[in-house]
């Protein structure tokens, strides 16, 4: 069987792969290689589902910020907001002092006023600080968009190919999949948690981009959560949580447990903190915990994501280590990257946000 020859070869077909295929589509001959049956499988399908401002850190908030107007303006997001609670005065500090760097809305909030936005919050947690920008993404209709605006520009999609091996010969790569062969000008690595993988696999230097696994529960509780309840989010990082269909909670334990990369399971042990943390932050009942998943989350080491062609690898192009907060950076995200893969100015939206911050060349010795 012939290879399938192609301009742009992009492993992953996740929420980075998706979003880099849906604006460089029109502009070159592009295939996705998904190596599950089904796009977004690992981590894309098990996001906590929310955009903020403040998720991430100021590294993070340039590109989650220019990317709000491109999700409201196609209805991908919907009023949430976000309060952080914390036991000690000072744990919000460096975030209020994080937030008016980067110009974010925010404001503290009285106990009486925490009080009303969260009723039933305990006495151990006095502080708080509100983010109200804070919204919801469908996930799902977002991925979907994505993937069919790249169909659209006449991108291609093969599910069920595994890369096993990657050979570079005569300026182009060789790739092999369960699915078949295929011959590209140009590899793009947006394999999130197997990226490191993939970089060995064609020869380049690895970036130790790590995956990590991250708990959500959800769960059933009296009594049920007011449906205008904002994101809850520990100052200290232990937990989060917020309202879902149905008067259900989604709880995480904010976990972020090293793993090799693979289809995660959630822990008992993970499961069993969350509740715990929750239960000592807000005085409702566990009824009952319904069901649990956990995805994959891959930094890089200084926790930005990776943006760009590799330095020593030619045809080598890097779109990984987006972390857990890929979804809510993606349209810019995937901006600025087709702008570095086709030789482009970057658009209006995101030309002002330094790209050199991203840069795959910043972890060369």
């Amino acid at each position: 069987m012939s290879a399938i020859r192609t301009d742009i070869a992009i492993i992953g077909a996740g929420m980075a792969g998706a979003s880099l295929a849906a604006f460089v589509g029109d502009r070159a001959q592009v295939l996705l290689l998904e190596g599950e049956s089904q796009p977004g499988y690992h981590a894309t399908g098990r996001s906590a589902a929310f955009w903020s401002e403040s998720y991430g850190g100021p590294g993070v908030q340039p590109l989650t910020t220019a990317s709000g107007p491109w999700l409201a303006e196609r209805a991908m997001l919907s009023p949430r907001g976000c309060i952080h609670i914390a036991r000690d005065a000072g744990t919000l500090e460096p975030l209020a002092a994080e937030l008016a760097a980067c110009g974010v809305v925010h404001h503290a909030l009285d106990r009486a006023a925490l009080e009303a936005a969260v009723p039933g919050v305990r006495p151990a947690y006095p502080y708080a600080l509100a983010e109200p920008t804070c919204q919801d993404i469908d996930v799902a209709a977002l991925h979907a968009h994505l993937l069919a605006r790249a169909r659209g520009g006449g991108a291609r999609m093969l599910c069920d190919a595994e890369v096993q091996a990657i050979v570079r010969t005569d300026g182009r790569w060789r790739i092999t999949t369960r699915a078949g062969e295929v011959d590209a000008a140009v590899l793009v690595n947006a394999a999130g948690g197997w990226a490191d993988a993939v970089a060995r696999m064609a020869g380049a230097m690895p970036i130790a981009i790590q995956p990590y696994r991250r708990t959500m529960v959800q769960l059933v509780t009296t009594p049920a959560p007011p449906a205008e309840l904002p994101l809850i989010m520990d100052g200290e990082g232990q937990f989060y949580f917020k309202p879902e269909a149905g008067g259900r909670v989604w709880l995480s334990p904010h976990d972020e447990t090293a793993v090799d990369a693979h289809d995660v399971a959630p822990e008992e042990l993970d499961q069993a903190l969350a509740i715990d943390r929750f239960e000592q932050a807000v005085d409702w009942r566990v009824v009952r915990r319904e069901r649990a998943w956990a995805g994959l989350r891959s930094f890089a080491p200084d926790r930005l994501p990776v943006y760009g062609h590799d330095p020593r690898r030619p045809g080598f192009f890097w779109c990984a280590g987006q972390g857990g907060f890929g979804i809510q950076t993606a349209p810019a995200a995937a901006m600025l990257a087709a702008a570095l893969l086709l030789g482009e100015s970057p658009p209006p939206e995101v030309a002002a946000i330094d790209v050199a911050a991203y840069a795959p060349d910043r972890f060369s010795c």
